[in-house]
């Protein structure tokens, strides 16, 4: 700010009779006092500088305020965007936490579906086999103990099958077929079981000769299927024990051969043949004790 220069008026006053001093002096003092006053009024270099001063820092403090201001703003609004977020996230996990509830509802109703399913299977099941036992007893009767004028006469073999041991203690029965009804080893081995028995085994003598008896009809290389093969390098009967070389006859046995079973021909003669062979067959149980 420029400084303002202030004029002075000296004001003189001639006389030829010169003033008494005290008037002098108050001419001095009249001046003094102008110039003092108007010393008071003029604005001074430093009284500029001040109001600089406090403008600009009444600027800054309006700019702090300001700025103070926007901060309070951005805090707010970054606020309320991270609470927003946590808000769209748990959301979020809640929609795919009902969902995965539903499935497992849906799930657990299906179990729960399939659980009465077979809760009821299984009830037909039971009553089907109580049944079926019931029918068993009854034909297990009806074939050991069958009616002889309205009276049960129990034996020891079914109706079909023949005691021949002398204590009776197995039963025997052979399928004399004909070669469109004749089967493999297998066939027959499944056959027989599918009757609750089981191909002819040979442990003693009785048994040996019992099976040279039912195999009549047979001859050269038509005979009965019974429970000899050979397996894994041995002659074995189905029941897992191994051949003994005196039962077969009339000659020692082969070497065994996989994929070769053993056929009965009456005249007391056994022969090995490939398994695949169409034949008869011989099967036996076990006598019922009466």
């Amino acid at each position: 700010m420029a400084e303002e220069e202030v004029n002075y008026a000296s004001v003189v006053f001639k006389s030829k009779n010169h003033p008494p001093t005290q008037a002098r002096k108050e001419e001095e003092t009249v001046y003094d006092e102008m110039k003092v006053q108007s010393e008071t009024n003029e604005p001074t270099a430093d009284t500029n500088a001040g109001v600089l001063l406090d403008k600009k820092a009444n600027n800054r403090r309006l700019q702090y305020q300001r700025l103070a201001c926007c901060l309070g703003i951005f805090c707010v609004i970054l606020l309320l965007g991270i609470i927003a977020v946590i808000v769209l996230y748990y959301q979020s996990k809640i929609t795919n936490l009902t969902a995965e509830v539903q499935n497992l509802r849906a799930v657990n109703q299906q179990l729960e579906t399939q659980r009465k399913n077979l809760t009821e299977e299984i009830q037909n099941m039971e009553t089907n086999w109580n049944k079926l036992n019931v029918s068993r007893a009854q034909w297990s009767i009806d074939a050991y103990c069958p009616k002889i004028n309205d009276e049960r006469v129990c034996k020891a073999c079914q109706k079909g099958w023949l005691p021949k041991e002398s204590k009776a203690t197995n039963c025997y029965v052979f399928h004399d077929a004909k070669p469109p009804d004749q089967k493999t080893w297998e066939e027959a081995l499944e056959d027989c079981r599918g009757k609750g028995s089981d191909l002819v085994v040979v442990h003693n003598e009785e048994e040996k000769k019992t099976l040279n008896e039912y195999s009549e009809g047979s001859s050269g290389t038509n005979g009965y299927w019974f429970g000899l093969r050979a397996e894994g390098g041995r002659w074995k009967w189905i029941d897992g024990s191994n051949l003994t070389v005196s039962y077969w006859t009339p000659q020692p046995p082969p070497p065994p051969t996989d994929g070769q079973c053993v056929m009965s021909v009456q005249t007391n003669k056994w022969r090995s043949v490939n398994c695949t062979e169409k034949q008869r067959r011989i099967c036996k149980m076990k006598a019922l004790s009466v």
